[in-house]
């Protein structure tokens, strides 16, 4: 009698222990991982071009596997380093302007400034898609805007691995990733 009663307390217990653990399982928060830097620290076109993608990941190293716990300093730090990289394409003293002065694509300088633009694009998109993703993940409705986001990364992506031991070279850009 006691044998019987002891092991179906002991089963029970087991079945309301299991989705308890699972639910906090799902629910666990990364720690924070990312420091907020300057855009120099965080920038990724000086070098060559190629391998922008992982250089990205290298830089961000978020799980992506649970993108649901990332923490919201976290995310709050990829939001502000995106648009910190998206100046720098767009804004004054950034590439746009840079390869301008050079005299263009057409010009060896140019040229070598185009192939860290395309992987300071790959940073701003990465960036943007992880925090699309991050927000889906937490049940936001970004789908349609996640899809033209990843479309574009896609795309950069293919220009920067066409460019592969091309020489690159950043703009120095004052920014970070200060949310």
């Amino acid at each position: 009698m006691y044998f019987k009663s002891a092991f179906l307390f002991s089963m029970m217990v087991s079945a309301m222990a299991l989705p308890t653990t699972t639910m906090m399982e799902k629910t666990k928060r990364q720690a924070n991982i990312l420091q907020v830097q300057d855009y120099v620290q965080f920038q990724i076109s000086d070098g060559v071009g190629g391998n922008a993608l992982a250089e990205v990941q290298a830089k961000f190293p978020i799980d992506e596997s649970n993108l649901a716990s990332v923490s919201s300093q976290d995310l709050a730090i990829i939001k502000a380093a995106r648009k910190t990289a998206e100046n720098a394409e767009t804004r004054g003293g950034g590439f746009n302007e840079a390869i301008a002065n050079a005299g263009g694509t057409n010009t060896p300088q140019g040229r070598i400034l185009q192939v860290g633009k395309i992987k300071n694009k790959v940073l701003k998109l990465k960036l943007f898609a992880l925090s699309l993703q991050i927000d889906q993940a937490r049940g936001r409705d970004v789908a349609d805007k996640l899809a033209d986001t990843l479309t574009k990364l896609n795309k950069n992506v293919e220009l920067d691995r066409a460019s592969a031991g091309q020489p690159s070279r950043g703009v120095n850009f004052q920014g970070s990733s200060q949310p």
